[in-house]
């Protein structure tokens, strides 16, 4: 139907419901007189029918779309029938001095009632053909009956694409236990989510409560994961309140939301005093971690953003998506180069004179590394070397390196390496103007190479996911976690650091391989989980600081510093010089014995602690 026949059909109905409330009011109270021969009656009438009309079009009563009526609707109707009595009953003083004070509250009740249905039986339509046609869709558990939840309800009510027929809802609120919204009951405890399920045959599960904390929000998402049944949580309130998203836009549960640390506050005074206009150069910037800490560097609109990697893929896709969406003010320049190639760095570097560096290229895989260890030198070693000293040479102001919680006690070559490229910016923090430091973190969640991946790729095939040791722990982060702590650790540094990231409790691999499972729909029945051992170079678990560098006090939230200690220049330059002339098995016996200080002597040239 046309707004204009919609309009009029309301118009003709309204203009009935008005002169009969009018005449039938008058005769519910009068039933022996004749009404139509009443002329206070009759102008009353007329007065009402054009009072209603112009005061009906003011509230926007023939523009509502009646059918997703609601309090706010009703609120209208109340408003303009209450005018327009107050109307009439002004004319009745004014014009005949004869007001018929009964009549018009009967009028105003009949007048609401009737104006009210007629409105809200359009959404009782609507209603009635959405259930009948939404008997198939997937049954859904509510978990949250405040504002967001019957928000939610009310919008799958209204939208049968969303494709969820809500069946009752679950709230830790003792207030709303027992109680029905929108027909569905609430059910006030949490423990009994797995029972509810179960006996409700549910489908689907939506978390609708975005004011809980992030660990209150893990451990309720834990509960509904190990139920087996897809589970999602809401967008922002404010996003479905204001139509910028719609259930449709639900998001599932992700590996990282298990996670359950609460959002990073950063000093945005202190980042954007280092980073907005200047210019700033990030090596591995197609890497995980590289593109983006590129990301988060440009919401802070430096001057020139120099994007340094050897992959002339990766450089180029982060390279196009940061054109979409950067500031104009923002030059973006993309550099194919390897960190070995030192007159190629140094060339780059003395041309465009970077504010701040980070140095996010390596090789960071471990048993690869074990395999080719003259590369994780090259690479981590000389790499870092090359990037470090290019910095102190062109007097860079700032420069922070990527290292890794693998750097600590390593019993690997790629740990080895990176505790090596520390102890390099550690030394030249010594005597350089340039303020050096290094961050360490432990795993990233969905970063090239990591677990979280491969697992997705083995449960792809139907399994079954190969977990080393049902032991193993590991630290984890999410990408944008780790690269907004990288950052806030750069405004930190006063020289020579090994910053050292919070990242919680450690995480058992084979709980994680449990919850993608469960994530994906699977239990471990239909996707096992079998037991390859530890591979060369792996630890068990893996350390933030070894005892000797351990310091209790945060320097910033989630944020602390490790009192790790550089070898000698001496012991370094000596090493460097003969590394690349060993063998395969000595070079890992030098590095591993260098970067654990455990060596009592190497080639009779120096005595190590």
């Amino acid at each position: 139907m046309t707004l204009k026949k919609r309009i009029s059909l309301l118009f003709i109905v309204d203009s009935l419901i008005v002169w009969f409330s009018i005449y039938i009011g008058y005769f519910i109270l009068n039933p022996f007189t004749n009404v139509f021969m009443n002329e206070t009656l009759l102008i009353s009438a007329i007065t009402i029918q054009i009072a209603h009309h112009v005061i009906a079009w003011r509230y926007g009563l023939y523009r509502k779309e009646w059918a997703y009526a609601s309090i706010g609707e009703l609120k209208s109707i109340f408003k303009a029938v209450t005018w327009t009595i107050i109307v009439v009953f002004a004319v009745q003083l004014i014009v005949t001095q004869n007001v018929y004070v009964r009549a018009l509250l009967l009028t105003w009740m009949l007048h609401i009632l009737l104006i009210g249905g007629s409105r809200l039986s359009w959404r009782l339509m609507r209603d009635t053909l959405t259930k009948h046609n939404g008997d198939a869709t997937t049954r859904t558990m509510i978990i949250g009956a405040g504002e967001a939840g019957t928000m939610i309800v009310r919008q799958v009510l209204n939208n049968p694409e969303a494709g969820m027929k809500p069946i009752l809802f679950v709230d830790d609120d003792q207030t709303k236990n027992g109680l029905e919204i929108f027909g569905l009951q609430v059910y006030g405890d949490k423990a009994r989510i797995p029972e509810l399920v179960k006996d409700n045959d549910i489908e689907k599960i939506v978390i609708a409560i975005p004011s809980l904390g992030k660990r209150e929000l893990a451990d309720l998402m834990k509960i509904c994961v190990d139920t087996g049944i897809r589970t999602q949580t809401i967008p922002r309130i404010e996003d479905l309140m204001t139509g910028k998203v719609s259930v449709n836009d639900m998001q599932d549960v992700k590996i990282e939301d298990l996670l359950g640390r609460d959002e990073i506050e950063l000093d945005l005074k202190a980042i954007a005093d280092k980073l907005t206009n200047k210019t700033i150069l990030v090596t591995g910037a197609g890497g995980s971690i590289g593109s983006e800490i590129c990301r988060q560097v440009s919401e802070f609109r430096p001057k020139r953003l120099i994007l340094l990697g050897h992959g002339e893929s990766s450089i180029y896709n982060i390279d196009m998506e940061l054109r979409q969406k950067v500031s104009p003010d923002t030059e973006i320049i993309p550099i194919i180069a390897d960190v070995k190639d030192r007159n190629r760095i140094f060339d780059i570097v003395s041309k465009h004179k970077p504010d701040v560096m980070y140095h996010a290229a390596a090789h960071k895989h471990v048993p690869l590394m074990e395999a080719n260890p003259m590369e994780a030198v090259k690479n981590n070693i000389f790499g870092t070397k090359n990037v470090a000293e290019a910095a102190d040479t062109f007097g860079v102001p700032y420069f922070v390196m990527i290292s890794t919680d693998k750097a600590v006690n390593p019993p690997n070559v790629m740990g080895a390496t990176k505790r090596f490229a520390e102890m390099i910016v550690q030394n030249l923090a010594k005597k350089s103007e340039t303020k050096f430091a290094a961050v360490r973190f432990g795993n990233v969640l969905g970063s090239r190479g990591s677990v979280v991946p491969l697992f997705k790729k083995q449960i792809a095939k139907g399994g079954p996911i190969t977990v080393t040791d049902p032991e193993m722990t590991r630290y984890f982060m999410t990408i944008p976690e780790a690269s907004r702590l990288v950052i806030q650790a750069g405004t930190l540094a006063a020289g020579g650091e090994v910053f050292v990231l919070d990242m919680g409790e450690p995480v058992k691999i084979v709980d994680l391989a449990k919850n993608l499972i469960k994530l994906s729909g699977f239990n471990e029945g239909e996707i096992g989980i079998e037991f390859s051992g530890i591979r060369p170079g792996e630890k068990l678990f893996e350390e933030l600081l070894n005892e000797n560098e351990r310091q209790s006090e945060y320097v910033f939230p989630k944020i602390f510093v490790g009192k790790a200690e550089p070898i000698s220049e001496l012991e370094m330059e000596y090493v460097m010089g003969k590394l690349l002339d060993m063998g395969n098995e000595e070079m890992k016996d030098t590095l591993v014995g260098l970067a654990n200080r455990k060596v009592a002597k190497w080639k009779g040239k120096f005595t190590m602690a």
